[in-house]
Formats: structure tokens, sequence, C-alpha cells
């Protein structure tokens, strides 16, 4: 193709750019959120995977919305202490 003559265009004069967004890659394309959290290694026994963490957490929400009076404390102030029983 020659650089000085017009490039053929084979678009139809309704298409409408303008209204178009570009998405960083990576950004606005994901679904769920990740977060990456550390536990300890008893903890992770006992949850093998990011999927049986969810759950465990899910069980302790509903657990917490049915029982409202155990909320007087926030778990970061508990500080709890080690399962026993497990190594």
């Amino acid at each position: 193709m020659n650089p000085n003559s017009e490039m053929d265009d084979d678009l139809r004069p309704e298409y409408d750019f303008t209204r178009m967004t570009v998405v960083a890659r990576g950004q606005g394309r994901r679904q769920k959120t990740t977060v990456t959290v550390d536990i300890d290694p008893d903890v992770a026994k006992l949850f093998p995977d990011a999927s049986a963490v969810n759950e465990g957490l899910r069980l302790l929400i509903r657990l917490l919305q049915q029982n409202p009076s155990n909320q007087t404390e926030t778990p970061q102030r508990q500080g709890f202490a080690p399962i026993e029983g497990v190594d």
C-alpha cells in the first residue's frame, strides 16, 4: 500500500466509536475481587483451599447474624488463640 494514498475504509458511516471505552489490561475485566490473606499454619491445615475458607467464613457470618448479641467485640480485638489439638 502506498503511504501517500488514502486507506480503503470498509466501515459503514453509521458506526459510532465515540462512546466506546478502552479498559486497560487487567482493570475492569475481573468479575471477582481477590484478596490475599496470610493465615497461620494451624488454620491452613483445616482449610485446604480458598473454597473451604470462603465456606467457613460464610458459616461464621450466618451464625453471627442469627445471634447478634455475640457481636460486642470485633475479632481483631479478641486476640484469638490457636486451635487446640491441631499441630
